[in-house]
């Protein structure tokens, strides 16, 4: 097979980056490892950022964001029950929506039936071979048969452990990682969300997140050692830790009665691999860096990232220009240690680290005072929790 982009990974990223390719002229396929099915099934993060958001109406699938996703004017911060509400609407004049990763994956793959897209459903990428030439070619395992996509680019949005990353030789790359000393433990559940914004909240025994999907799902997290596992706990026992975190007046008002759908332990860790192009292969998305969920930068820096290298790939292919080519990596990069920072930021912050002594545990409140008593601080926090410009 042949094509112009060859995009391994078939999550919102690789897809989105497929969308936004047809609508130039420039043919892709989609090498996803996993089924359909499977892609769909799995659950992340939910809020978008306002250029995210404009990314995707650009990209032709916005209607049914802008129909059920939840304009968020503000996020809330708890500390030991004192409350600060962040208003991102009256600081920057833009706000964030929550909307559900797995729906942007679903829209995105309806989109891409629609007009008849080439998406390769299990297919496991084994090698990439001529990344350093203007003919790479990818090599995929399916039913037992390999298989070979010629391209001009291959695009890696194939997550941490795939192997795009791999392709480029260790000496050509250089990564950057910060692991955290804690989990989040996660539960699923059809129940209606604590309170109408996002709470974050610090607490002597942890840090809690109350979050939503929907007004009829909600997603709630608690902080964990780094070697907890999601079968010793039960529901009850996760609600009764999650009350103890949280502000007394919205755990007295939360709802747990309701269908568990997922609970799960994620990990916490910073990550970034430099460059973000190697020859004719580029990384996008977690394939490139990961950054705590504390931020909520995740999918948006995927977003960011396939937002830069679609422009590249127009004008290369639309225009003959290299300009956006040669300089993706860098552009993408500044982008990305930004939101390194901010993430590493509200997780320093906001999280009980077991080593810190009274000192480190003094700065972390004082930082929070700040942030209660000036408003050039919490502009600062709101900017870039509704997302640096692209």
């Amino acid at each position: 097979m042949k094509t112009q982009i060859a995009i391994i990974g078939g999550g919102p990223a690789g897809l989105l980056l497929s969308q936004l390719l047809h609508q130039s002229g420039i043919d892709s396929i989609v090498l996803e490892r996993k089924s359909k099915d499977y892609v769909l099934g799995r659950i992340r993060a939910g809020v978008l950022e306002a250029g995210s958001v404009s990314v995707l109406k650009e990209a032709g699938v916005g209607d049914r964001l802008m129909a059920e996703g939840q304009p968020h004017e503000g996020v809330e911060l708890s500390w030991h029950n004192e409350r600060l509400r962040i208003d991102l609407e009256a600081l920057t004049g833009q706000v964030v929506t929550v909307y559900g990763q797995t729906e942007v994956t679903r829209d995105l793959y309806d989109a891409a039936e629609k007009r008849g897209s080439r998406i390769i459903e299990e297919a496991e990428v084994v090698r990439i071979e001529g990344v350093e030439t203007d003919a790479p070619i990818v090599v995929y395992k399916q039913n037992g048969a390999e298989h070979r996509v010629e391209a001009r680019f291959v695009v890696g949005c194939d997550g941490f452990h795939g192997p795009s990353r791999e392709a480029i030789p260790q000496d050509a790359q250089r990564s950057f990682e910060r692991t955290y000393p804690f989990g989040w433990l996660g539960i699923l559940s059809e129940t209606p969300p604590a309170t109408h914004e996002l709470i974050y909240a610090t607490h002597e025994r942890g840090f809690a997140l109350c979050s939503m999907r929907s007004d009829k799902i909600s997603r709630y997290y608690i902080q964990v050692p780094e070697t907890e596992k999601a079968a010793n706990w039960t529901p009850d026992q996760f609600w009764e830790e999650l009350k103890r975190r949280i502000p007394e007046d919205v755990a007295n008002g939360l709802v747990t009665e309701g269908k568990v759908l997922e609970m799960s332990v994620a990990p916490l860790r910073s990550f970034v691999s430099e460059p973000m192009r190697h020859g004719s292969l580029f990384l996008a998305g977690d394939a490139a860096h990961i950054v705590p969920p504390t931020g909520a930068k995740g999918l948006n820096l995927a977003i960011g990232d396939v937002h830069y290298l679609h422009q590249a790939l127009d004008l290369a292919f639309n225009h003959s220009k290299n300009d956006g080519i040669d300089s993706y990596s860098d552009t993408a990069l500044d982008r990305v240690w930004k939101a390194e920072r901010f993430s590493w930021s509200m997780t320093s912050m906001m999280h009980d680290f077991p080593q810190l002594g009274g000192f480190e545990k003094r700065m972390q409140k004082a930082e929070f005072d700040y942030l209660m008593h000036s408003e050039s601080a919490r502009r600062a926090l709101a900017e870039n929790y509704i997302g640096l410009p692209f």
